[in-house]
């Protein structure tokens, strides 16, 4: 079987970490090479962007630095882990791309689209996920949910609300701009009506 390319997107609290391994589980369970990524992550450049960018607490960084960091971070993971693993045939299942980026940097901060866009397709080479969900919730519920997991919220997290709610909006257009990739999901559903229908959705890719 040739590799595929499958991410989850959505805001804060939506529940796409839960349901990506959950997704994972079952296809390593019969029998398919499976590979989990997250984003910013996967390599060691990607960890270090991480702390920067959710959780460090002394720097300033701009829109433009997390465009670009973010970039940084993605770039290497598509070289040399997620392109050699879909070579291999391996499902590549990824926890945030770069719709994440146009997300949260364009609509969420207000950088210019066609930069951001274009920043992003240099960084991925190109390369799109053949199918995206997107978990869609309410901002404040997604919010508290967050709130109950941790006791200290990162960077983004501790934006306002205005800020998550553009993002809410922007993830629901690039979905409505492009129907064929993504399949949007109403994260406030029980975790095993989502599972059931991001199974539907994967079994139906595979079999195609």
């Amino acid at each position: 079987m040739a590799g595929v390319f499958i991410t989850f997107e959505g805001g804060e609290g939506c529940g796409k970490s839960f349901q990506s391994r959950a997704l994972v589980r079952r296809l390593t369970g019969m029998g398919l090479a499976v590979l989990s990524l997250h984003e910013p992550g996967g390599t060691r450049l990607g960890r270090a962007v991480s702390y920067w960018l959710k959780w460090n607490r002394t720097t300033h960084l701009p829109p433009l630095t997390e465009l670009l960091l973010f970039n940084a971070s993605r770039s290497l993971l598509v070289a040399d882990v997620i392109r050699p693993a879909l070579a291999d045939g391996k499902v590549v299942i990824c926890d945030r791309f770069a719709d994440s980026t146009i997300a949260y940097q364009g609509y969420g901060r207000g950088l210019a689209f066609a930069a951001v866009r274009h920043t992003c397709d240099l960084a991925t080479d190109g390369l799109k996920p053949a199918l995206t969900f997107l978990l869609d919730i309410p901002v404040e519920e997604g919010l508290r949910r967050k709130a109950r997991m941790r006791a200290q919220a990162d960077r983004f997290e501790q934006e306002t609300i205005a800020f998550h709610q553009r993002i809410r909006e922007g993830y629901l257009e690039m979905a409505l701009e492009e129907p064929g990739r993504w399949v949007v999901i109403d994260g406030t559903q029980s975790k095993q009506k989502v599972r059931r229908d991001v199974w539907h959705h994967v079994s139906d890719l595979l079999a195609r």
